[in-house]
């Protein structure tokens, strides 16, 4: 299976263009890691506009931080993200991995981090956590006002609602 330079498969591309469509223009994630407890735990993340997404989220945070030490015993998470106004919504699940890389650091930088992370790119204990996405299903609806009070007078009228389209996709093989 033959990949292009997203790393999608020819089987893909399509889907993963379409995922990067919608996540590009919302800033804020809901990252959700596993508390020692086997509890799920969920705080926004911002992806900051400008990572190109090609199945992998990356943030910035903190090496030592909690969500980090979750990650670590517990891989498997996911990150949802929404835009209302537009009706969009993406759930990706995969595998959280810490990245101390200074070069990626430095690549994903941008100056509004700095309210978080004040020493800039040499803030101590600074890291990216990467999430290698795997899978990912969205859901997007139709957008205006209109498309959605005609949906609601339908469903309740018995008549099926266009709620838009949903899908699955496996990002990596």
């Amino acid at each position: 299976m033959s990949t292009d330079n997203l790393g999608c498969s020819t089987n893909n591309c399509d889907d993963v263009n379409k995922l990067s469509e919608l996540i590009k223009d919302i800033d804020f994630g809901m990252l959700t890691t596993m508390d020692d407890d086997g509890s799920l735990r969920s705080r926004p993340m911002s992806v900051n506009g400008k990572v190109e997404f090609d199945g992998d989220v990356w943030f910035f945070t903190y090496g030592n931080s909690h969500k980090v030490i979750e990650a670590k015993k517990h891989p498997q998470v996911n990150v949802s993200f929404t835009d209302i106004k537009k009706q969009n919504y993406v759930s990706l699940s995969g595998t959280a991995e810490l990245v101390r890389d200074k070069s990626k650091i430095e690549e994903l930088w941008l100056p509004e981090l700095m309210a978080w992370f004040p020493a800039g790119v040499d803030t101590p204990d600074i890291a990216l956590l990467k999430i290698n996405g795997q899978k990912a299903e969205y859901w997007d609806g139709p957008s205006s006002m209109i498309s959605h009070a005609v949906a609601l007078i339908k469903g309740m009228s018995g008549q099926s609602a266009d709620i838009g389209e949903n899908k699955k996709v496996n990002l990596k093989h």
